[in-house]
């Protein structure tokens, strides 16, 4: 999703000598590929997005592996481009990063200051070393690596598989599901009442070219709306948005996640960007998204 997104900003801008590759292509847990496609391919600028992730129940399924394949994939690109050379290296985080309790809006200083959400700490861990990793590189070296921590993603390309998706996606797939289905209620996960923040994968990828261009710098920038919405709210949107006429259901003996969650966005808005999509536009576009892609993976029958 990130990717994509970021090819298309870039391409929409004219920039045409993007290279990029599939997981299925290339590896990057895998130290000699990264380091061959980095001696290959020479970029000068590189935009880390790679990543494994999931929502609460992946995360709290398989942390193992979200804590080992990050860090991999983080260490292999950090140093196949500190050995090639390249100009300047831009690393996606997560807001997760932060404590689980953190004061709202969250600014970056808050990072490290208590503990982390249990659910995605093996996710967060894993972040919040490869920012240190690019920070201690331009420390050391010299080097122009900088860090940003994007909100809550949604919108095109996104995952839709109920047991690793994010929210946004599995609502989408659950209330369309239920509408087509004629199903009495849609559940979801946990009380309704957390706070959440969303930003459009197009509006994330604009700004990371934004910032790619017009900032350096050793501390990392938050990129978000500076609006939240509880989870209720959002589903509420979603069913409207799908047409589905049934009843919501809170199934509460599953987990919350944190709380509250809301970036202070007032470092990047100094810095002269701010969102443009609106959530309900922007859930509107993802839904139609959805229904293409769900189209397109119907296997028309032989005659």
């Amino acid at each position: 999703m990130v990717g994509s997104a970021l090819v298309r900003k870039m391409t929409s801008q004219g920039y045409s000598n993007i290279v990029g590759k599939t997981h299925s292509e290339l590896d990057l847990t895998n130290q000699a590929a990264a380091e061959e496609f980095f001696k290959e391919e020479k970029p000068e600028y590189v935009f880390l997005a790679a990543g494994k992730v999931g929502g609460i129940g992946a995360n709290s399924a398989f942390p193992a592996d979200f804590i080992m394949e990050n860090q991999l994939i983080q260490c292999n690109v950090i140093r196949s481009s500190f050995n090639n050379n390249i100009k300047k290296l831009m690393f996606l985080g997560s807001s997760c990063i932060y404590p689980k309790m953190c004061p709202q809006p969250i600014k970056e200083e808050y990072l490290l200051t208590g503990p982390l959400e249990l659910t995605n700490e093996a996710y967060a861990l894993a972040k919040i070393s490869g920012l240190k990793m690019c920070q201690y590189y331009n420390i050391q070296y010299g080097t122009n690596y900088i860090s940003v921590m994007p909100t809550n993603l949604y919108g095109p390309d996104d995952n839709y598989d109920l047991n690793n998706s994010h929210v946004v996606p599995a609502l989408i797939r659950k209330f369309h599901q239920a509408k087509i289905n004629n199903k009495l209620f849609v559940e979801v996960w946990g009380t309704g009442e957390p706070l959440r923040e969303f930003l459009h994968v197009d509006d994330m990828a604009d700004a990371c070219v934004f910032l790619m261009k017009n900032y350096e710098g050793n501390e990392f920038i938050n990129i978000g709306t500076g609006k939240e919405i509880s989870i209720k709210e959002l589903a509420g949107i979603i069913k409207k948005i799908v047409g589905f006429e049934g009843e919501i259901r809170f199934n509460t003996s599953k987990l919350d996640g944190t709380p509250k969650k809301l970036l202070d966005v007032s470092n990047l808005e100094r810095l002269g960007w701010r969102f443009k999509i609106e959530l309900e536009d922007g859930l509107r576009t993802t839904y139609e998204d959805f229904k293409a892609r769900m189209k397109n993976l119907e296997i028309t029958p032989r005659i």
